[in-house]
């Protein structure tokens, strides 16, 4: 198997790899999710843990992460080695060379697009030719995914778990940010959270817009003490940003004002308020990827985002996000809006430069194409058959002689 399950924020992706690797396990073989953050590595391990018990289960669960003691590690390796139905767990610490297995079957990378292609060849190398899942949390219309996926077969979860309450959006202007601290503190009285992004991790001469470590010097003025305001951003120690993580996840910390590092992060079910501050500078589905950590409880949600300009482009990408909560809706109105760029290069924006087709209009017919060129190719890979000598002459100027490398 080679598989990609791709989901919305909070559809339950994690259950599905959590079954799977229980499959594996009942079979007598090893597997493996790879997270991208310490903390989710131990978040994951712990609901395995969880769910075994729930179960009756003996498997055991090994975590591996770059923060565990030498003592600890040495443990894991033995176990690793020893344990052939064991469920692992961990981070980029899993492809590290002295990494041994013990009939490894299985490799789930979750959250893929935060890994690069040669640490997902290095996991998958851990095995004698295991089965893949990658897991994505970032939607892309599904006849586009089959086209840049085509050698992976693709799963679709487009709903979300039964009792999860549609999140309440709603875009503002700066007006409102005195009555959204209100809003705030009345969540937390009544035992919730609140995450606040901003742009920013401090103040600059070139950049505008709202800061981390100002805007927490600001809550922390206009909140009561017993509400604990903290400040998360990508400049600090991995160290200290799971202790910030952790204390959030346990309630020690009820407003926690961040940039986008949180945008993949643990599961956080009692916070139930979203305030994106600039929403304006940020993309629709990185908007869609925040406003997605809140909403996992049984509370009901709200999501505000905070327009700081009005310019008309912007305007548009906020009311798309104030008409649905449905990721692979917002992520076709995004491709509409900035077009798709070089999935596989550098550019963020921008058409694919095809020379018939029309991304948006001709998504049927370019996956048809898709799939009919790969079965061309199963068929007769070098293009032999008489019948293909036309095709083959053509090809050839834009492949050479191996049309392997073509992305068809």
């Amino acid at each position: 198997m080679q598989r990609l399950i791709q989901g919305d924020v909070g559809s339950g992706k994690t259950i599905v790899a959590f079954l799977a690797m229980l499959d594996c396990a009942n079979s007598g073989y090893q597997s493996a999710i790879m997270a991208p953050t310490d903390v989710l590595a131990r978040q994951h391990a712990q609901r395995l843990m969880e769910l075994t018990q729930r179960l009756g289960l003996s498997y055991p669960v090994i975590l591996l992460t770059g923060s565990l003691t030498v003592r600890e590690r040495r443990e894991a390796y033995a176990a690793l080695e020893r344990e052939k139905s064991a469920l692992i767990v961990g981070t980029h610490a899993l492809i590290q060379e002295k990494v041994t297995y013990n009939r490894l079957a299985l490799v789930i990378t979750d959250e893929q697009h935060r890994f690069g292609v040669k640490q997902r060849e290095a996991f998958f190398r851990k095995g004698p030719h295991p089965h893949i899942i990658v897991m994505s949390a970032t939607p892309i219309p599904r006849t586009l995914a089959i086209i840049l996926y085509r050698d992976m077969d693709i799963s679709v979860i487009d709903e979300v778990p039964a009792k999860r309450r549609p999140i309440r959006n709603c875009v503002v202007d700066t007006s409102f940010r005195e009555k959204a601290y209100r809003f705030i503190e009345n969540q937390v009285r009544e035992g919730h959270q609140a995450y606040v992004i901003c742009p920013l991790v401090e103040e600059t001469e070139r950049s505008e817009g709202e800061n981390v470590l100002d805007y927490v010097k600001r809550l922390q003025e206009v909140f009561p003490e017993e509400i604990r305001v903290a400040g998360l951003h990508g400049r600090m120690k991995a160290e200290e940003k799971n202790q910030i993580m952790e204390a959030f996840l346990e309630n020690r910390i009820q407003v926690l004002v961040s940039t986008t590092v949180i945008e993949v992060g643990v599961d956080v079910a009692n916070a139930t308020v979203m305030m994106i501050e600039n929403a304006e500078k940020f993309g629709l589905a990185q908007l869609h990827q925040l406003h997605g950590r809140v909403g996992r409880g049984d509370a009901q949600s709200y999501c505000i985002f905070m327009q700081g300009t009005a310019q008309e482009g912007e305007n548009a990408r906020l009311a798309v996000l104030n008409k649905s909560n449905d990721g692979f809706f917002i992520a076709g109105e995004d491709l509409k809006l900035r077009g798709p760029g070089d999935f596989f290069g550098i550019r963020q924006s921008g058409e694919f430069r095809f020379r018939l087709a029309d991304i948006y209009q001709d998504a049927g017919l370019m996956e048809k194409a898709s799939r009919e060129a790969a079965q061309l190719l199963r068929e007769d890979p070098g293009l032999a058959d008489p019948s293909h000598r036309a095709l083959r002459e053509r090809l050839r100027v834009y492949a050479g002689e191996d049309f392997s490398l073509l992305n068809l």
